[in-house]
């Protein structure tokens, strides 16, 4: 058998298998390239460059001598082909030669880079306050660049915006580049001297909501992790600590000075002194957080955020604060900080780990 013939069957078998088994169709296709100038002289150029493009990928273009009318017509959209040339070609590679195939995103003004479409291998510009949900996950494999990508959008947001910018580092890798920046890192460790407190509020967070209905969710989530289970909270146990929060909030709302702010310790007592079977329950749950071994938490804050880069380092908490230090780092950007409430723009918070907090 001809060797040129029994590589056309060869190539008829794959085709044959392709429309068989991989849901694919056969179309006839024909390729137009139209070329438009002003002037004579550019127009051969650009039939010359358009050449070129196409001996890069080892294809020819041949002018349509004598039937550029019939070309034209039928490169406008009219579903009009006059030009009798013609190859087949499946389905996928069809596709490849519809112009909207690709979806993009390249956003102007505060656009930041996000990588490469690696369809069009065009570049991803977005701006995160525009979009209609601006939350993000940075998800891959160990070593495939999460952490780097998050430190490239660290050095976009802090160079080209004035918002604030809140790192949960659950592995302590973040505090050379805050330092670079001037930014604040903040320890937090059994040991450590730093004191951030959960219960810290600010009366201006929002205009919207009550910072305190939003401070006795933070509570509800917090105490949550504490009493851990399958269930969460019981109905009656969030009602008891509910009415603690509103207890040990009273004396801060009637005169807001740093020394009425309550801490762990004052909840865990209105939890007590409801004298009910639940809140004693919980009361309990908080024994080892308040009077325990792990009352790290049980502090007034003595750090103060002043920064607009801050880092909570959070890998000496141990396994058993580590979520609350997850918790506690997210909330703490705004509901602790005046100075965040206070500006117009979206805050930034990223965070990383090889676990979710």
């Amino acid at each position: 058998m001809p060797s040129d013939l029994a590589t056309y069957g060869e190539d008829a078998k794959k085709l044959l298998n392709k429309l068989q088994t991989r849901n694919e169709r056969l179309f006839m296709l024909t390729f137009l390239v139209l070329n438009v100038a002003d002037t004579k002289q550019k127009l051969g150029n650009d039939v010359f460059q358009a050449a070129g493009v196409a001996q890069k990928y080892n294809c020819s273009l041949i002018r349509l001598d004598y039937q550029q009318e019939q070309g034209l017509v039928s490169s406008l959209p009219l579903g009009i082909n006059q030009i009798k040339i013609q190859r087949s070609l499946t389905t996928s590679n069809v596709a490849v030669f519809v112009p909207f195939v690709t979806q993009e995103l390249f956003q102007s003004g505060a656009a930041m880079y996000y990588g490469i479409n690696a369809k069009s291998h065009n570049m991803i510009m977005l701006d995160r306050k525009q979009a209609r949900c601006p939350n993000g996950l940075k998800l891959g494999t160990p070593g495939s660049g999460k952490s780097m990508s998050c430190k490239s959008e660290i050095v976009s947001v802090f160079l080209t915006t004035a918002d604030d910018i809140f790192i949960s580092d659950p592995e302590a890798e973040y505090y050379p580049l805050v330092k670079r920046l001037h930014g604040q890192v903040i320890k937090l460790s059994p040991t450590s001297k730093d004191y951030v407190n959960p219960l810290d509020i600010n009366l201006n967070y929002s205009e919207d909501d009550s910072p305190l209905a939003l401070k006795s969710d933070f509570v509800l989530s917090f105490c949550e992790l504490v009493m851990g289970g399958k269930t969460g909270l019981e109905a009656i146990e969030r009602t008891v600590i509910d009415r603690a929060v509103k207890a040990i909030y009273r004396p801060y709302l009637a005169n807001p000075c740093p020394e009425n702010m309550p801490i762990l310790s004052d909840l865990h007592q209105a939890l007590l002194d409801q004298h009910l079977p639940e809140a004693d329950r919980v009361a309990q749950a908080l024994d080892l957080y308040v009077s325990g071994s792990l009352n790290v938490f049980n502090h007034k804050t003595n750090v103060d955020i002043h920064n607009r880069l801050v880092a909570f380092d959070i890998k000496e908490l141990g396994k058993q604060l580590k979520n609350w230090g997850c918790s506690l780092s997210k909330t703490r950007y705004g509901a602790a900080s005046p100075r965040t409430a206070a500006k117009a723009g979206p805050h930034g918070i990223l965070q990383t780990s090889s676990t979710f907090c």
